[in-house]
Formats: structure tokens, sequence, C-alpha cells
């Protein structure tokens, strides 16, 4: 049985990319800021929140591939010598998951729209592809960039998501301004409660019955 590689979003350290070849796919070199940042060949890391498999090393440099697929869906088709990326490695089987399940599948790329200063943090509002919605819920989950983060609200085209000091001094988020573009994943839950709606559906024919069953059902497991 093949298990997926998954994080936690609780980023461990960032890094600087040092080099960079390739277009059509991309071979990037990353220096991480911590020296314990021990990753075996072939292990997974995730960098901005895309599970990327180590190729090589070289001295602290560690090097991976983006296939043209994940430059499509990302923001490493923007990437730049010198760029800070969040870095965390696979979560282990005995690991404790203290942030929430999160697989390194970019679902797409949002824009930041604003800051706003909140006592020593800041609220961020983020303009969001429309085929996210769905998935967004305030008090929910999503990862910005691979980073764990609680919605704080949502509007049809954008999320807030408030941002407390110690994320910002520990994750690229403190270098982050308006305009700059980062790499979103839905809660993996959200997602296959969707699809079970959708698929409710499509059997019954009716949507706000069907939309009912689930929800009951959900509510009798303790959700």
């Amino acid at each position: 049985m093949e298990i997926t590689q998954m994080f936690t979003g609780l980023i461990e350290t960032t890094g600087k990319i040092v080099r960079i070849c390739g277009s059509e796919s991309m071979t990037l070199g990353i220096l991480p800021e911590s020296s314990n940042f021990d990753v075996l060949q072939g292990g997974s890391v995730s960098i901005n929140g895309t599970c990327l498999t180590l190729e090589s090393s070289d001295g602290a440099v560690l090097f991976f591939t983006a296939v043209r697929e994940t430059l499509s869906r990302t923001t490493f088709n923007k990437a730049r010598l010198g760029d800070i990326v969040n870095l965390e490695r696979a979560l282990p089987v005995n690991g404790r998951l203290d942030g929430h399940f999160v697989l390194g599948h970019v679902d797409a790329v949002g824009t930041i729209k604003s800051d706003r200063k909140s006592g020593n943090g800041i609220d961020r509002s983020i303009k969001i592809p429309e085929k996210l919605h769905r998935f967004m819920a305030e008090k929910g989950s999503v990862a910005i960039d691979g980073i764990s983060l609680t919605i704080a609200g949502c509007s049809d085209c954008e999320i807030c998501i408030s941002f407390i000091p110690h994320t910002l001094d520990k994750t690229t988020m403190v270098l982050k301004r308006t305009g700059d573009e980062v790499n979103i994943e839905c809660d993996v839950l959200a997602r296959y409660l969707a699809r079970l709606i959708d698929n409710k559906n499509e059997k019954s024919g009716d949507s706000d019955r069907s939309r009912k069953s689930v929800i009951d059902r959900l509510e009798r497991l303790g959700f």
C-alpha cells in the first residue's frame, strides 16, 4: 500500500534559493537557515507548501526539481535567486500533528490584497480563485505557502488570515507585501466533504435533501 507523505503546516525553518536552472522543469538549490535540517536523499520536503523530493545535496545546499505541472500550479514559476522559502520535512509515522493535515499539493495561487495592523500582528486579505471558494469557511483551516492557518473570515473572493507575531517572525510571511502571490492548499477534509456531498447530489437529484442527510450523518459521528 502506498502511503502519501503528509505535513503539519508548522514551518521548521526557512531557506534561501541559491541556485536555479532549467525552464520547462526547474532544479532548485536551497540553503536551509537551520543547520539541523537533515533530510535523506529521496525524502519529501514541503517548500512553500509544495511537496518536493530531495534529489541530491552539495554540502548544506539541497537540490529539488519542480516539474512543469508544479510550475503551472505554484509560485515557483516566478522563483528568483535569493528568494526565501518555508521548509518542513514530512511528518514521521510517530510524529505529533499540531497543525492540520497538509499534503503539499498546491491547489492554486492567491494574491495578497491588503494588510491591516492588528495589535502586534496583522490581518491579511488574500484573493483566491473562484474554484476554491467552496472549500473555505470561517474558523476552517488552510495552508498558505505551507503554513497551517485558521481562516478569520471569508467572502466570495477573499479570505482573511490573522497572523500572530510568532508566525510572522518564523516564516516568510513577514517578507510578503500587497500584490505578492502565495501558494494555497485547501483543507483536505473540506475537499472530501464537498466530494461526498456532490456524490450524494448526483445520486439523489435533490441537492438540499442530500446535503441535509450528509450534515446529519456528520453530526451523529461527532463532527
